[in-house]
């Protein structure tokens, strides 16, 4: 069966902290088990750009599973979107399956970068 990703735009705000938090359900409604899955998120200028501006995984700690309860947290530090150059983007949120063969690929969007005014 294949998902279809939902479409959603991110807003980021350079030097403050971004955070979202989603809850994976299936088509009844109830909530998707994320034990044993890891995730990865890429921010970048486009599609084709080889470098992204910023990475969030469950490995770097910008991506907490909430286990039974499908919750996925996305969290970037203030640091991190302060060292954030580019001006917008795209991005996605992939879920990886404990056999790492399966990925699913959850959302995809816009970025839109608000520059900072206080530093």
């Amino acid at each position: 069966m294949t998902t279809h990703p939902a479409k959603h735009n991110l807003y980021v705000y350079r030097g403050a902290t971004f955070s979202e938090q989603i809850t994976w359900k299936d088509e009844s409604g109830t909530p998707i088990d994320l034990t044993s899955f890891t995730a990865r998120m890429h921010m970048r200028e486009t599609v084709e750009s080889s470098t992204p501006f910023l990475t969030l995984t469950t490995e770097n700690g910008g991506i907490t599973l909430g286990g039974a309860a499908g919750t996925i947290n996305i969290l970037a530090t203030a640091a991190a979107t302060s060292a954030i150059t580019a001006t917008g983007g795209v991005y996605d949120l992939e879920i990886v399956a404990a056999d790492t063969v399966t990925v699913t690929r959850l959302l995809e969007g816009i970025v839109i970068i608000s520059p900072e005014v206080t530093r």
